[in-house]
C-alpha cells in the first residue's frame, strides 16, 4: 500500500524516466512544462533512447494512482474521444477541425514506492487565459463568437457521446502547439457522465454538491447541486462569452459567496435580453450573447438543444483564422448604439429598476461592465434623481439578499408612478384634532350667502337671545366660542378655501354627509357671537349715554 502523500501535486518524476501504457508502448519523460490542481505536466518522446527534443509534438500528465480528476479524464477519453470516432464525426458533419486534444494512451507506473497514473495526449501551446490577460481582459467580438461556433462543435460531440464537459474557461482552452490559432478545449477532470447507456440522469437537487466548477462561469444547476447537463454546459460558454467580450462580469466582486454568485447569475437569466444588453461595450455589441443565454434558459433540464440553431446565432459573418490581436477599444467604458438603443427602448416601455446586491469589499481595478453608466453605489441619489423617480442601480449590503429583478414595467401608469409623487412640501398638512368632523361641504361663496341668509333672521333671534339669562349665555357662548376658534385656526393652516375644494375627494362620501349637522351647528354659534357682540354694542352705548345725562 502506498503511503499517504503530503501534497496534492505528485513529487516529480526524474527526467528520462522510462513509462510503459496499456498498449505497451514506451514513453520518456522530459522536462516539466506545467502542472494543474493535482498533477504534473512532462514533455514527452516515443523515442526512448535519446532525451526528449524541445519541440516536442507530445505530452504525458502524471498524478497520484488515487486521484480521480485524471481518472474521469481518462475515462472520457477512452469512452467519447478515441481518434477513429472523430474522424467518422467530421466526416458526417464536413467539419476540417474538432477542438479535441488526441489521446495517445495511459498507464500505471511506481517510483520510490509512491503510484502514479499517467496520460499520453498532444501538446498544446498557451491557454486563452494568457492571451485575455494580455489584450486588457476582452477579445474582438468576431474573435468570440468564432470561439463560441469552435465550442459549440466540440459540446455537440461530447454531449452526443454521453459526456458533458461541466468546466468550460479560458484557463481550459489551449491553442494549437503548431498551429496557435486552432483552439482546443482541454481538461475533463470534471466530465461527468449525465446519459449512461442512453438513460439521461434524475433532475434531483442536491445542496452538499452545490456550487461545484469554476464559481465564476459554473451554471445555475451546478449552483443548486444537480447533476451537470447539457443545457449546464451551454451556460457555462454563455458567461465565458460575455466575460471574454465585456473583460468582466456582473459578479466578479462576489466570488468570496458562492450564494451571493449564484443570486446574481439568477437576475441577470432572469432579466434576459435587457440584462446583458446593459454590458455592451464600445465597438462591441451583446446582442448575439443575448439572443444566445435567452435560448438556453427556455431549455429544460433533459432537452437536447439545437446546434445548427446555436451556431447561427452566433455566426458573426467573419471567416477564416481567429483574430487575437490587441482589442483596441477601452475597457470597461462607454456603451454601444446598441446598448442605447435598448435603453431608449425602455424609457418608452417602462423604466426598469435593476437592483444588485454587492458586499462592503473595495472593488480594484476595472470596474464590472455591468455597472458602467450606472450610478455610484456609494454615493446617494442627487436631488435630480428623486425627482425623476431613479433609483441607485446597485444596493450595497453586508450580507446576502433575496434575489431581486430587474423588473421593467411596461405599463404607462407604473411608469410615471415616480414622477407624479408629490413633493414633501406641497403635501397638506394634518388636519388638527379638534378638527376630525370634516371639511367644510361648501364653498366659500356658498357659505357666505348662507351667511347673508341668516342674517334677515336676526331679529327673531334676538328677541330670543334677551329671554335668556346673560351669565347662562355667555357662559354656554364661551364654550361654542372656543371650538369655533379652533376650527377657524384650522382653516387658516390649512390654506385657502380653494384648498379645502381640491381635498374634498380625500374624504370619503358618508363622512361628508355625516358632517353636514355638524357644519349647521357651527354657523348657528358663529351667529349666536355675533347676535351677543351687537347686543352688547348696543347695551354699552345706552349705558354711556346714561351716564353722560346723569352727569
Amino acid at each position: 500500500m502506498a503511503p499517504p502523500r503530503r501534497s496534492k501535486l505528485p513529487k516529480p518524476l526524474p527526467e528520462g524516466f522510462i513509462l510503459s501504457d496499456t498498449e505497451k508502448k514506451q514513453w520518456r519523460l522530459g522536462k516539466i512544462i506545467g502542472q494543474g490542481g493535482f498533477g504534473l505536466i512532462y514533455l514527452a518522446s516515443q523515442d526512448v533512447t535519446r532525451p526528449v527534443a524541445a519541440d516536442t509534438d507530445f505530452v504525458i500528465k502524471v498524478e497520484y494512482q488515487e486521484n480521480g480528476p485524471l481518472f474521469s479524464e481518462l475515462k472520457f477519453y477512452q469512452r467519447a474521444a478515441k481518434p477513429e470516432s472523430m474522424q467518422k464525426w467530421k466526416r458526417s458533419r464536413k467539419l476540417d477541425f474538432l477542438g479535441i486534444p488526441t489521446y495517445w494512451g495511459s498507464g500505471l507506473a511506481e517510483y520510490n514506492d509512491l503510484r502514479y497514473r499517467f496520460m499520453a495526449m498532444d501538446r498544446l501551446g498557451s491557454d486563452l487565459q494568457k492571451v485575455c490577460e494580455h489584450n486588457g481582459g476582452r477579445l474582438k467580438k468576431a474573435t468570440v463568437l468564432q470561439l463560441g461556433q469552435v465550442l459549440v462543435d466540440v459540446l455537440e460531440y461530447i454531449h452526443e457521446n454521453e459526456y458533458v464537459h461541466a468546466d468550460i474557461k479560458a484557463a481550459n482552452l489551449m491553442l494549437g502547439y503548431r498551429d496557435p490559432e486552432k483552439v482546443y478545449l482541454a481538461d475533463y477532470g470534471l466530465s461527468y457522465r449525465y446519459c449512461p447507456d442512453g438513460v439521461h440522469k434524475e433532475y434531483k437537487e442536491n445542496p452538499k454538491k452545490g456550487h461545484n466548477g469554476t464559481i465564476e462561469y459554473t451554471s445555475l444547476d451546478a449552483h443548486k447541486g444537480l447533476a451537470p447537463s447539457r443545457r449546464g454546459d451551454l451556460q457555462i460558454l454563455g458567461f465565458c462569452l460575455l466575460h471574454w467580450l465585456c473583460g468582466s462580469l456582473p459578479w466578479d466582486n462576489l466570488l468570496k459567496n458562492p450564494c451571493q454568485v449564484q443570486e446574481a447569475k439568477a437576475r441577470l437569466m432572469n432579466n434576459l435580453p435587457d440584462s446583458v444588453h446593459h454590458m455592451s461595450m464600445s465597438g462591441a455589441s451583446t446582442d448575439e450573447v443575448a439572443e444566445f443565454l435567452s435560448y438556453v434558459k427556455t431549455l429544460d433540464y433533459h432537452d437536447k438543444p439545437d446546434y445548427r440553431h446555436i451556431k447561427d446565432m452566433l455566426d458573426s459573418g467573419v471567416r477564416g483564422r481567429l483574430d487575437f490581436s490587441m482589442h483596441k477599444g477601452p475597457v470597461g467604458k462607454s456603451v454601444t448604439k446598441a446598448a442605447d438603443r435598448h435603453s431608449g427602448e425602455k424609457q418608452k416601455a417602462g423604466r426598469a429598476k435593476p437592483v444588485v446586491t454587492v458586499s462592503d469589499e473595495k472593488v480594484e481595478g476595472v470596474k464590472p461592465a455591468a455597472y458602467v453608466n450606472l450610478p455610484d453605489p456609494t454615493k446617494p441619489p442627487s436631488q435630480h434623481q428623486k425627482e425623476k423617480g431613479v433609483l441607485p442601480a446597485v444596493r450595497r449590503s453586508s450580507r446576502p439578499r433575496a434575489a431581486q429583478n430587474y423588473k421593467e414595467d411596461d405599463s404607462d401608469d407604473d411608469e410615471d408612478d415616480d414622477d407624479d409623487e408629490p413633493d414633501e412640501e406641497a403635501r397638506p398638512r394634518p388636519i388638527p384634532a379638534c378638527y376630525l368632523r370634516g371639511p367644510p361641504i361648501g364653498s366659500r361663496t356658498q357659505f357666505k350667502q348662507k351667511i347673508k341668509s341668516n342674517k334677515s333672521s336676526r331679529k327673531t333671534d334676538d328677541l330670543a337671545v334677551t329671554s335668556v339669562r346673560p351669565e347662562q349665555w355667555i357662559h354656554s357662548q364661551r364654550r361654542k366660542h372656543k371650538l369655533t376658534d379652533c376650527d377657524i385656526n384650522s382653516h387658516t393652516q390649512t390654506g385657502n378655501w380653494e384648498r379645502w375644494d381640491e381635498g374634498r375627494s380625500q374624504w370619503s362620501e358618508p363622512k361628508a354627509q355625516e358632517a353636514g349637522p355638524t357644519q349647521r351647528n357651527q354657523l348657528n354659534s358663529l351667529i349666536f357671537v355675533c347676535v351677543f357682540l351687537f347686543f352688547g354694542a348696543l347695551l354699552a352705548v345706552k349705558l354711556l349715554l346714561k351716564y353722560k345725562t346723569n352727569f
